[in-house]
């Protein structure tokens, strides 16, 4: 046995030298592994690192914000229009007014970002809850999405007002005006149809009722059975309208309509209904759908 290992002692050391070398290479990479994945999951949390007071130094429209430290800042439980609809610059002008150069305090309810990474908050001037005053003003809609519905009563109550006693650019009889023409339409027009033309993001007011739908598809989502999801002006899950193509329906519109209608300013005619609650309008031929010239 002692001759076995005299005459084999250079092949040992060889043999014993690599499984070291082995070890240590794998727990080298294993701790590194694991360094790195801590690092990914570091840098890939989402959170508002906005303080609960900050100065406002930018508004973008009638319900973002941008804070000192350029956080931006989305207001819970309204939505205001978007460029190219009729109250935007009221909206947007109004919350000048109300917040910018000034200390807000911000008010966190359950979610902390959205999918844009904008802190999602409840704004406050001393006392005063802004995201409330635009609501009174007729300036933005009450919107809620769970579980983010702290101040809903007083929101839903504040909208309720406002339509009824016709206050602001959203319920004086402007609404339905865009202030920018996203196309010239032959078919779907009031003159033609006798039906009301709707912006997307006021759809929702509509709900079991025959009108016209206008806006900008910015996101179309093909699933799983090839049903066709045209969401308007503004991505999923915070698009403001969904027209909706089933799979059976398809061979009568254009051929792959998920890219024909990309990006395209369109107008749908239909009864909006409500899912998951958005107002949408089934699509079932190509008569209810026509795209801006």
């Amino acid at each position: 046995m002692i001759n076995f290992f005299e005459k084999n002692r250079i092949f040992l050391a060889i043999v014993i030298g690599a499984l070291v070398i082995g070890a240590a290479v794998y727990f080298g990479l294993k701790n590194g592994g694991e360094k790195n994945n801590n690092t990914l999951v570091s840098e890939s949390s989402d959170q508002c690192l906005a303080p609960a007071e900050v100065l406002a130094t930018k508004v973008i429209d009638g319900d973002t914000i941008v804070v000192e430290g350029g956080e931006h800042i989305r207001l819970l439980g309204i939505d205001a229009d978007e460029v190219g609809y009729p109250c935007y610059q009221n909206a947007k002008s109004r919350l000048e007014e109300l917040v910018l150069n000034k200390k807000i305090r911000l008010e966190k309810d359950k979610t902390d970002v959205d999918q844009y990474k904008r802190c999602l908050r409840y704004v406050f001037l001393d006392e005063q809850n802004i995201d409330l005053q635009l609501v009174k003003e007729g300036l933005a809609i009450a919107r809620f999405y769970e579980p983010d519905i702290k101040y809903k009563d007083e929101l839903t109550l504040a909208e309720k007002t406002a339509i009824d006693g016709k206050i602001g650019c959203k319920w004086s009889g402007q609404k339905n005006t865009p202030s920018i023409i996203l196309g010239k339409f032959e078919e779907l027009t009031l003159e033609k149809t006798g039906l009301e033309i709707v912006g997307a993001c006021n759809a929702g007011n509509y709900y079991g009722k025959e009108a016209i739908v206008e806006g900008k598809i910015v996101n179309i989502y093909k699933s799983g059975t090839n049903t066709v999801f045209l969401n308007f002006d503004k991505p999923y899950p915070n698009h403001c309208f969904t027209s909706v193509i089933f799979s059976s329906d398809q061979y009568k519109f254009v051929q792959n309509p998920e890219n024909y209608y990309s990006d395209k300013n369109v107008r749908i005619k239909g009864k909006i209904q409500e899912y998951q609650g958005k107002p949408e309008i089934i699509l079932k031929d190509p008569s209810q759908i026509e795209t801006g010239k």
